[in-house]
């Protein structure tokens, strides 16, 4: 194979290295505060463009080799190692800062040991690819164990393992060829040199771009939940909770069955906020959805549609279930709410529920909904506080009531 020269192959990785730098930390910029560890990513593959380029400055005679041969490994160390802790922080794990720090230590004794006291260009360069190697197996094993299931996560995950192969190859190849440490210079011309620059560097940049691939895919489920989330108390809205009731109903169709809704109210909210301002209504939003959440089924589903109003749809269920879920909410909330840390105790506070039952698959959310509100609104006009059971709808109806 005809050699490539290894000075150009290592200015042009640093350019393309250096332009996917400003790529990552400027999705780090904009991308939402959820995904983690881009700017980490972003400074260590800085870090390996600078290192490269210090690397080349040892042919520039403006110096001793030895203080460019340490600063490229110093900072080619300090990159490895924030890309592994950008890693960490993107799959939520805490950082290793202490194997960081241990391994850059212990790299830094043995690279010098090798360089300045026992000069051994082949133990020097085996002992940094085997360290490099541990930082290479810590993300592999965090792809492993915390990636999503998908094919971007599992391609990363598969260039990793690639370039830890190439690593340790070099290391183990370096150790099985003898002390003629020349033979492993990647800035001398040859086939060694030519192929393992090749296959480092473009697996360095395409690592970086599989990585970008991974983060937007992250932002693309974020954004997909926040289309479908209620932002105040992380339960559906409208637009989630029409799609699952789509769902919902064409299941009822193929297999037929009665399905419950409940439309629930928080009683005299408006002079909750009046009374202790809107901070606090907020704080009682989210303490009413938890309540609610926590007398639910797995299969059941909660929206928030809007003010204080809330709709809970229970799949395979009947009156007689809805009632004792609407009853089971109702007395939790008149206990007394527990103090949080040095926040106001949240004043007390009740619900009026409607429900509607539905049997038939004709009829639509629409109708189900505006049964179960006027259900609402009686229970608002006989005193609040308490539940009330929705007509039956006027569509024929093809079962009995579970």
């Amino acid at each position: 194979m005809t050699n490539l020269d290894p000075s150009t192959v290592i200015l042009m990785s640093a350019v393309m290295g250096g332009a996917m730098s400003v790529v990552l930390y400027s999705a780090h910029r904009s991308f939402p505060e959820e995904i983690k560890g881009l700017d980490h990513w972003a400074a260590g593959l800085l870090l390996l463009v600078i290192a490269a380029l210090s690397y080349m400055l040892r042919n520039a005679a403006l110096m001793p080799d030895a203080i460019p041969l340490m600063s490229a490994n110093a900072l080619l160390l300090w990159g490895l190692g924030l890309i592994m802790v950008g890693t960490q922080l993107f799959y939520g794990r805490a950082p290793s800062w202490r194997l960081f720090h241990l391994l850059w230590c212990v790299g830094m004794a043995g690279i010098g040991y090798f360089l300045l006291i026992q000069p051994d260009i082949a133990m020097r360069i085996a002992f940094f690819s085997f360290l490099a190697l541990v930082f290479y197996a810590r993300q592999l094993e965090l792809i492993v164990r915390h990636g999503s299931r998908h094919f971007s996560t599992w391609f990363f995950g598969v260039l990793v393992l690639v370039q830890s192969l190439i690593v340790l190859t070099r290391g183990v190849v370096i150790l099985a060829g003898g002390g003629n440490g020349g033979d492993f210079d990647l800035l001398r011309s040859g086939p060694f040199q030519s192929l393992y620059l090749a296959a480092a560097n473009f697996m360095a940049l395409v690592l970086t771009v599989t990585f970008m691939t991974v983060a937007t895919r992250r932002l693309q489920s974020i954004l997909e939940k926040r289309s479908t989330l209620d932002p105040l108390t992380q339960v559906l809205n409208r637009r989630g909770f029409g799609d699952i009731y789509v769902r919902e109903r064409a299941l009822l169709r193929r297999e037929p069955g009665v399905m419950a809704l409940l439309s629930i109210d928080i009683d005299f909210f408006k002079k909750i906020n009046d009374c202790h301002g809107h901070a606090m209504g907020d704080r009682v939003l989210v303490d009413v959805a938890g309540v609610i959440g926590k007398a639910l089924r797995l299969t059941d589903h909660l929206a928030r549609f809007g003010g204080e109003e809330f709709i809970v749809l229970l799949p395979d269920t009947g009156l007689e279930r809805a009632r004792a879920v609407a009853e089971r909410i109702q007395a939790v909330l008149r206990l007394p709410r527990a103090d949080v840390g040095d926040e106001a105790p949240l004043p007390p506070y009740t619900v009026s529920i409607g429900i509607a039952s539905q049997l038939d698959p004709n009829e639509d959310l629409d109708g189900l909904l505006l049964r179960a509100d006027r259900a609402l609104y009686r229970a608002k006009e006989n005193g609040r506080d308490r539940i009330e059971i929705a007509e039956p709808a006027t569509v024929p109806l093809r079962a009995l009531y579970a």
